[in-house]
């Protein structure tokens, strides 16, 4: 089979991170709480970021962005709303088994849309560092709202 000795995989292979050991000391934003399960100093991770993300019920975050960092968020539970740009004048909602991409410096804040339920969600990042680069942006008053298209499918009819 090859030279590896048997156990060499025992603590550097596979990891499993319990839901209620998630580390909580990571960069936060007004607002919302992460907590990390997989990175660099918890498992080794030399590309990604992942954990978890709560916004308590009618709450909204500050507006940062994450530097080089691509974001994924997957909605779990509630209804995010999502602003974006300069102003943070654009706007669109998620909700349970929805995917939000967040490119690479764009700013933007997460909303609980929902006054009574806590918004959950997973969260990856493109590296094991946690940036987060909290903005000082006077918000636009009334965001345009923005349905996404598909690029490689049509829009439908």
């Amino acid at each position: 089979m090859s030279d590896i000795p048997q156990d060499a995989w025992r603590h550097t292979g596979v990891r499993v991170v319990p839901g209620d050991q998630l580390d909580t000391n990571t960069p936060q934003t007004p607002g919302m709480d992460r907590a990390a399960a997989i990175n660099f100093a918890r498992v080794g991770a030399q590309k990604l970021w992942a954990g978890t993300v709560h916004i308590h019920a009618d709450a909204k975050t500050g507006a940062h962005h994450h530097g080089p960092l691509e974001s994924v968020i997957y909605v779990l539970k509630g209804r995010a709303r999502m602003r974006w740009g300069e102003k943070l004048e654009f706007t669109a909602e998620a909700g349970p088994g929805d995917f939000i991409y967040v490119p690479p410096y764009v700013p933007h804040q997460e909303i609980n849309a929902s006054a009574d339920e806590t918004l959950e969600c997973l969260l990856v990042r493109s590296d094991s560092d946690a940036v987060v680069v909290n903005l000082d942006i006077e918000p636009v008053e009334k965001p345009e709202g923005i349905a996404w298209i598909d690029p490689i499918h049509k829009a439908p009819v």
